[in-house]
């Protein structure tokens, strides 16, 4: 037993670092993004074209990489690559339908999304998405085989050569088009910028396809098994739904701002604004990410016990302190992070401290989802997605015209915190933890006191200001280690004494 849960610990921990550290690269790629790109509404059409690329993922996969891992562990499978070539087969063709009915369809469609003088960034992303479908079947089938260490390597190495590539097409082409263009001018189109960074994202697609191939052709060799696939897609089905619901609360916003003014290029721009300064934000978002890979097999790994119990009241507890001192972090240092985006961006700023307040709830949100994992009663995480999913569209559609980004980053505080507080009152109902209330809530005000006196506090001088809100950055940490650490903790010598 303690040998499986140190290989699961280790293995979660390079399928954690992998996840974690491909995020931070992309993250990183911003910057120069709204630095190279004409205007802030190029950047726009990134951000509106990845967020159909999110929900259509889901949607080409329709459960079945959660439905693989359900079917190909059953111990009554005698042949598990027939699972895998069931599942793989399907998410293939039903991509390679997608891809086909969309090329059929293109100028319609392209139309539709207000992408008809470039109807090529639609086909470039359709085909990234549907690659993308069926490649994730055979990285699950990676991780059934236990290959983290396989499967670590061809995301990363992916993400590297999507950013080289980034960097040549976008910074180092342009110079060579000043000082040698003779050398590139046959293939380099100027101006292109956009479009360049999907087709770099194609590129990195057929690569990790390449890279794949030996574990795609070992589910190519076995034929589909159409009653197992019939069982798999009911099973994967309800998680459809569920997976629509919830990445649709995250790129709503990205997804609905166009079509909800008149002026497309001004959506565009705006959208691209929002959009740079929300990636601010996913600091907080990393660290619920990387909380994420290792409470899940913490919370399956116990059984349920009075003792347990108190372990995740104490892993919320946690949670919430290093994550409020995130959130700190993030707001003292604003004037700093603000670099990571070009000052025509700085208007979107303000949507800083509320997305990073949702994405606290959310976080908050996911420690609480452990009751109905824990009672296999998963409908209710269906129930509270699609809540969520309401009232955010709702806000978005109502409010938005008249109050542009700022409507969608409120509501995502204001789904969050609802799903937050519903998931809490129902789940203390169907199995009661004795989360430590009291802390949680003294912490939170004193970080939101914390926050208005270092940002409210006017001092003209940057380092004056970074250094006055250290110092309270500073005192904020020591009442957290003050009243919540135990010294023995701190210094276990103690305990001898």
């Amino acid at each position: 037993m303690a040998i499986g849960m140190k290989r699961l610990a280790k293995e979660t921990a390079v399928y954690g670092l992998s996840s974690i550290i491909g995020r931070f690269l992309n993250w990183m790629l911003v910057p120069m993004y709204v630095r190279v790109l004409s205007s802030p509404e190029d950047y726009g059409v990134v951000t509106n074209l990845y967020g159909w690329t999110a929900l259509l993922l889901v949607m080409l996969l329709y459960g079945m990489e959660t439905g693989f891992f359900r079917f190909i562990n059953k111990p009554e499978e005698k042949n598990p690559i027939r699972v895998y070539a069931t599942a793989l087969r399907s998410v293939g063709w039903t991509s390679a339908l997608f891809f086909g009915m969309l090329l059929i369809n293109l100028p319609r469609v392209a139309s539709a999304l207000g992408y008809d003088s470039h109807p090529e960034y639609i086909t470039m992303m359709a085909g990234i998405t549907a690659m993308d479908a069926f490649c994730s079947i055979s990285f699950a089938y990676l991780r059934y085989k236990r290959k983290a260490y396989r499967f670590a390597g061809i995301r990363l190495f992916s993400i590297a050569l999507n950013i080289v590539l980034n960097i040549f097409f976008l910074v180092g082409c342009p110079w060579l088009m000043t000082y040698a263009p003779s050398s590139i001018d046959w293939f380099y189109k100027p101006g292109y910028g956009v479009g360049y960074i999907f087709f770099t994202n194609v590129i990195t697609t057929l690569v990790t396809f390449l890279m794949l191939f030996p574990d795609i052709w070992v589910g190519l060799k076995e034929k589909a098994d159409f009653q197992l696939l019939g069982r798999m897609l009911n099973y994967s089905f309800p998680i459809l739904l569920l997976g629509i619901a919830g990445i649709f609360n995250q790129t709503a916003d990205k997804i609905l701002f166009p079509f909800l003014f008149e002026d497309k290029a001004y959506a565009i721009e705006q959208l691209g604004i929002y959009g740079a300064c929300f990636k601010i934000s996913v600091v907080m978002v990393m660290f619920i990410q990387a909380f994420r890979y290792a409470y899940e097999p913490f919370i399956f790994a116990k059984n349920k016990s009075e003792d347990d119990k108190l372990a995740y009241a104490e892993a919320m507890r946690y949670f919430i302190l290093f994550a409020l001192v995130i959130f700190l972090g993030v707001m003292y240092y604003l004037d700093l992070l603000k670099f990571f985006v070009a000052e025509s961006y700085y208007p979107g700023l303000r949507v800083v401290p509320i997305v990073m307040l949702g994405s606290f709830f959310f976080g908050v949100y996911f420690n609480l989802s452990l009751w109905y994992k824990l009672l296999d009663e998963t409908k209710w995480g269906a129930y509270f997605s699609f809540m969520g999913c309401a009232v955010t569209v709702a806000i978005i559609v109502v409010f938005t015209p008249k109050y542009g980004y700022m409507a969608c980053a409120w509501a995502s505080f204001i789904c969050n915190l609802l799903m937050m507080v519903v998931s809490y009152f129902v789940g203390q109902k169907k199995y009661f933890i004795d989360y430590n209330l009291k802390s949680a809530g003294i912490f939170f005000t004193l970080a939101m006191l914390f926050y208005a006196v270092g940002t409210l506090v006017k001092i003209p001088n940057l380092w004056l200001r970074l250094t006055y809100r250290t110092i309270l950055l500073g005192v904020y940490v020591a009442l957290i280690l003050w009243k919540e650490v135990p010294l023995t903790q701190l210094f276990p010598q103690l305990k001898n004494k």
